[in-house]
């Protein structure tokens, strides 16, 4: 059971308390007039709460719009092409259900760790893989469209990974595009490498592959 407001217990007192002792202490009182006492301070109260609700809600109504806005239009920095011959690219990908609701993340950065975007793609409903391939997709159509001809590609599925390795095969008829796809567009750089990496170390990644879904990006 929640814990009443200060205006409910007031509201309850002054309903069926009989205040034998306060009346007592008070002759000229009545109870009535009691009654009123603890209803008009119930009304203070009332009021105070929701003076405080309201001011909770416009105060978090900005970060809220904030928040819901696409990755694409909150870029960490605006970066002209070629101003990075290598990127590292940390991808992911996220399926509530699998299937189900899915969406792909990709996270932009330099090899000092600087980020350079984040991008994140609604795929509706999907397995895991799929959104897992589609993260790296996203991730190499930007690198290559800003001009890198150097990729790290950071990801911490390890299908994914070992397919695009050569070490296992694709089986799934949904994922056999989208990793030609994705071997199409690792051949237009230069040099490439496939890291694996734990999921706790892709962090950035994850994050945008699930507001992908929230945000419907």
């Amino acid at each position: 059971m929640s814990k009443p407001s200060p205006a409910e217990v007031l509201r309850f007192i002054a309903q069926h308390e009989p205040f034998e002792r306060t009346l007592e202490a008070f002759p000229a009182l009545a109870r009535g007039d009691l009654a009123s006492l603890m209803e008009n301070a119930a009304r203070v109260y009332a009021a105070r709460e929701q003076a405080a609700l309201e001011k909770a809600r416009a105060e978090a109504a900005p970060a809220a719009e904030t928040a819901a806005k696409p990755a694409a239009e909150r870029p960490v920095r605006k970066v002209p092409a070629g101003a990075h011959r290598k990127l590292r690219i940390y991808s992911d990908g996220a399926a509530r259900g699998n299937p189900g609701p899915a969406g792909a993340g990709a996270v932009l950065a330099t090899p000092d760790g600087e980020i350079v975007e984040r991008l994140g793609k609604y795929l509706g409903r999907n397995t895991n893989n799929y959104a897992e391939y589609m993260g790296l997709i996203i991730g190499l159509e930007r690198a290559h469209e800003l001009g890198a001809r150097e990729v790290e590609v950071v990801a911490d599925s390890q299908l994914l990974i070992r397919q695009l390795g050569g070490s296992y095969k694709v089986k799934a008829e949904n994922l056999k595009p989208l990793y030609q796809e994705a071997r199409a567009l690792l051949e237009r750089f230069d040099d490439v490498r496939l890291v694996h990496v734990p999921r706790e170390q892709n962090k950035d990644a994850d994050e945008m592959s699930n507001r992908a879904i929230d945000e419907r990006m």
